[in-house]
This record gives structure tokens, sequence and C-alpha cells, in this order.
């Protein structure tokens, strides 16, 4: 049983910012909804509600909905007009295609006074005699039944006969009671039969093929089947996804020898013919540079390309400092240019000396520092002699100043001939 749900609800209220409190207007139909529920008291304000291609077998919680001017339940399993009386502003209602045959029900819409429009198209009580003059007569405030415009005149005539017609729409509504119930209880019995032995050992595409291919009544309980069966339909073509697992790329060997990997699964050319290899890589013309990794090694060349990895192994060594990677701006591919690296290196022998010769160097070396008679201390230089600094030197000025402050010699200034020491006054410091 699918119910209604509030996630349902916001998903149906995106474009009122998910709000259920000011929402106006939902479409919840063909969604195999059973029941109405929640709705008048989480969109208290509704105005429009389409519930169309569902499995509503009874009218109910709505009374609340003071607001609600157009109901859709169309194409459900209602078999009773009830619960609408409180719609206050209700002008138009839709019971098109649905198993209606208790047509004394449209009186409960009496007092729904702003009703305008009425859809009964497709019901079991469009087929009783005067059903038309029974609906106008009953509800005097309908402009129009099933889509068509009542005219003055059978308003008139619905309203002087209608005492009539209703005794024989009773008597043919009883009839159809009494038909209705046989037909549910012998479908309740051959549908259970029918699971519980012909289709439970039966092939899932035999048994669709059989229930597709039969002929059925229209019923409720035929919808409940039909319902039933599509759902398993669905569930045996549906193929199971399994989630993938992660796979984790070797890219060396034990060896350490470069795997090749082509996760990304591009196409790609490798030319060797030339002084240089050239991998051109087939990248997606849109795919963002950005999304791109190069890493060029002597061995090996890597691309990344959107988290994926690229890796193939080369034949000979390549010059990493010269290599280069180039994108087109027109194809988008990749071209990576490598050259070959020729260089090689090659050890030299060092010559072997004995090890008498190397005693006899060491001998004469001695002899030639005895006989030099050093003994003094020698300092180790670096660089050239003239570029030794000399610390001896380094208070003394190597040139006299180019001026020179005359206060340094002046002389002490003597007192003029009538000066008078008075020796009252103290000493100026």
């Amino acid at each position: 049983m699918v119910r209604i749900t509030v996630e349902l609800v916001r998903k149906k209220a995106e474009h009122h910012d998910c709000l259920l409190a000011p929402l106006e207007e939902i479409a919840l139909h063909q969604e195999n909804i059973e029941k109405i529920e929640f709705l008048q008291d989480w969109c208290p304000k509704l105005k429009i509600l389409l519930m169309q291609s569902n499995l509503i077998a009874k009218i109910e919680n709505l009374n609340k909905l003071k607001n609600l001017v157009y109901l859709n339940l169309a194409l459900n399993n209602i078999e009773v007009i009830e619960n609408l009386e409180r719609c206050e502003s209700l002008r138009k209602l839709d019971l098109t295609l649905n198993f209606i045959g208790d047509i004394v029900s449209v009186e409960t819409l009496i007092g729904n006074y702003s009703l305008e429009s009425l859809y009964l198209t497709g019901n079991p009580c469009t087929d009783y005699d005067n059903y038309k003059n029974f609906v106008i007569g009953t509800l005097p405030q309908l402009t129009s039944l099933d889509g068509k415009d009542i005219e003055r005149s059978e308003r008139i005539m619905a309203l002087q006969n209608l005492p009539f017609i209703r005794s024989d729409i009773v008597f043919e509504q009883e009839n159809y009671r009494q038909q209705r119930r046989k037909q549910k209880s012998r479908l309740e019995k051959t549908i259970k039969d029918k699971w519980e032995n012909e289709y439970k050992d039966m092939d899932p595409e035999e048994r669709n093929k059989k229930f597709w291919a039969e002929k059925c009544e229209h019923a409720p309980e035929v919808r409940y089947e039909i319902e039933k069966m599509r759902k398993l339909k669905l569930k045996s073509y549906e193929t199971e996804t399994k989630q993938e697992e992660k796979r984790t790329y070797k890219l060396f060997a034990p060896d350490g020898r470069p795997f090749n990997i082509n996760q990304a699964k591009i196409n790609f050319v490798f030319d060797d013919s030339g002084p240089s290899y050239v991998l051109d890589l087939a990248v997606y013309k849109h795919l963002d540079t950005s999304l791109l990794d190069v890493d060029v090694q002597a061995n090996y060349v890597r691309v990344t390309i959107k988290n994926k990895i690229f890796q193939i192994q080369l034949p000979q060594e390549v010059d990493i400092t010269n290599s280069s990677a180039q994108r087109s701006e027109i194809t988008g591919h990749l071209v990576i240019t490598m050259p070959k690296s020729n260089a090689c290196i090659i050890s030299r022998p060092k010559k072997k000396e004995t090890a008498e010769k190397v005693q006899a160097k060491s001998k004469s070396k001695v002899t030639e520092y005895l006989r030099s008679g050093q003994t003094k201390r020698e300092f180790l230089e670096i660089g050239p002699a003239d570029d030794v600094l000399d610390f001896t030197n380094m208070t003394r000025p190597k040139s006299t100043p180019a001026a020179i402050d005359p206060r340094l010699y002046a002389s002490e200034k003597k007192p003029s001939a009538d000066f008078v020491d008075n020796p009252e006054v103290p000493h100026l410091i």
C-alpha cells in the first residue's frame, strides 16, 4: 500500500521551495495512492488537488480544506460520493472513470453552493435512465454536467419531475448494488484461486503473457490485480544492480617494471619510429584540461584523466627534461612528445698500483721534507696572495683625511690685558 508521506508531498512542491503550509496546488497523480490522508493538516490552504490515476477507494480527510476549488479524483476506485460537505469553496469536481453506482449520494453535494461543474463520465450510474435529469434536479447550482452546459429548459423539466425520477433511480441503484455484491465476492474468490493455484509455479514470462491476453471485467478488484501484475512485471525485468567493487590497480610489478593500464578506456596512438616517442591520447573534447595530469618518467608515462589512470611502458629511456605535452584546441587530443635518451655512462677502470710502488712514493716524500729543513709553521692561504688580509695595519690610517676639524688643534685662549680675576666668583666648569 502506497501512502502519502511528507517526502512525497515536498517532492511535488519543489516549485514552492518545498514549503507545505502555504501550498495552494499539488499534483499527486499516478502514485498508486490508496488512501487520502494528512493533506488537510499539512497543506490547509490548498486550492487545487489533483489525485487522478490512483487506487483511492474512498473520499475522506478533506473536510478542513475550506479553500479547495478544484478536486480531481478521476481514474480511481471510488464507489460513493461523500465527505465533501465542508469544502465550501469547491467549484469543480472530477470523478471520471470511477465505480460510482450509488447516484443518490450526489445529494451530499447539495450544500456545496459554489459547485459549478461535475464530471461523472464512465461511472456505472451514467447507465441509469434519467441519470442526467436526476443530477440536474438534485444540484440546481450546477452550470455544466460531464462537460456539457445545462440548459434552462432541462433544469425546469428536471425539477418538475424529480420525485418520479428519484424513485426510478433508487430502484435501478438497488439492482446495481445486488449485482455489485455478487461481482465482488465472485472476483475476490476467482483472483485468490488464480494466484494460489494457477500462477503459483508458473514461469513469470508465461504468466505475464497469459494475464495480459485474458479478458477482464471493469471492477475495482481487477484494477488492484492489474497493479499487482504491473509491479511483478517491472520487478522481473529489473536488472539487479550490484555495486561494483572499486578495483585497485597495481602500477608496478614486483620487480619494478611498470604495467600498461588504460582505466579510462580511451583510444591512443603510440609512435616510436622517430627520434622521439609520440603518444597521442584521444581525450574527450570538452573535458577541462585541469582534470588532466601528465607524469613522464624515464621508462614510463602516466596520464591521470579525471581520476582514471592511463599508463604505458616505454621501450627505451627518455629525456624527461625535454619532454613536452600539448593539447589540441580543435580535437581535444593530448600529444606527449618524449625524446629518446642516447647518453650512456661509461665507468673507466682505475689503474691498480702495486704495494712496492706505493711504498717507494711514500719514502720519497719523507726524504724531500727532511731535506727542505722547514721547521716553521706554514699558513693555509685561500685565493691569491695579493688578496690576503693584513690585520696588523688595521688601525693605521692609509692616508690623511680630506678635512680636519680645526677644533682639534685649538690652543688655550688667554685672558685680555685689563682682566681682573675675582676670587669670589666660582670657576666655570
